[in-house]
């Protein structure tokens, strides 16, 4: 990851800044890819949509508060995958569990994690519960590709790069990634977002659409 040593100074001239970084040109591949995107995966979204509320109760869609571009919240959108009661679930296994403690304050991720339905782990794991997602690349909110999109709680984990991901829109799919997201550390996923806003281009861009998939697969398979 050349380059982060001169970060802090990329930083504080990108903090407020009017436009995210790839403004226009970024901006019309976005939409293009999202509403292709809409309209070929059609079937598999309804199908997920169907799975969702029949196989557990509660609503299809999970909204969850995020920050983006210039320090802007939006509600991140996903198909649900976990129960109803998971802020509840959540609490007791913290309190009950040193090691699953220990686990969320370093990754904010449980590997046996008991909120999560059947369904919703198989959406996890195939990352088709980010679909809903491509509705906010068509609003603005997101990128098709960019800084996975964090909440206010992480922002503070960013310490000196906190700039370069409010320089950008969160993406769907981004440099961490494709970067082996499950074995990978915060801390890697912090600098993986801080190379890709001091080092954008749409050559960057495509180079990562295009190792998505066979990433995708890999941590499918894994």
């Amino acid at each position: 990851m050349g380059g982060l040593a001169d970060l802090n100074e990329f930083e504080i001239a990108r903090r407020d800044r009017s436009e995210p970084i790839g403004y226009m040109p970024k901006r019309i591949v976005d939409i293009v890819l999202a509403l292709s995107g809409i309209i070929l995966l059609a079937p598999l979204l309804v199908i997920c949509y169907l799975l969702t509320v029949m196989t557990s109760p509660g609503p299809a869609l999970f909204r969850h508060r995020r920050v983006g571009f210039n320090n802007k919240h939006f509600d991140c959108l996903k198909f649900r995958t976990m129960l109803v009661d998971a802020p509840e679930r959540l609490h007791h296994l913290l309190e009950s569990d040193p090691a699953a403690a220990r686990e969320w304050a370093e990754t904010r991720k449980l590997r046996r994690d008991p909120r999560i339905t059947p369904i919703g782990a198989i959406l996890r794991k195939s990352s088709l519960d980010e679909l809903p997602q491509l509705f906010n690349v068509l609003k603005g909110d997101m990128s098709i590709v960019g800084p996975r999109p964090i909440t206010d709680e992480e922002l503070e984990r960013y310490a000196a790069s906190v700039g370069a991901y409010l320089a950008c829109r969160p993406g769907i799919t981004g440099l961490w990634q494709v970067s082996g997201r499950s074995t990978t550390t915060y801390d890697k996923r912090v600098a993986c977002d801080a190379f890709y806003a001091q080092n954008w281009s749409i050559a960057l861009d495509v180079k990562i659409l295009i190792v998505t998939v066979p990433s995708l697969l890999s941590e499918t398979a894994f």
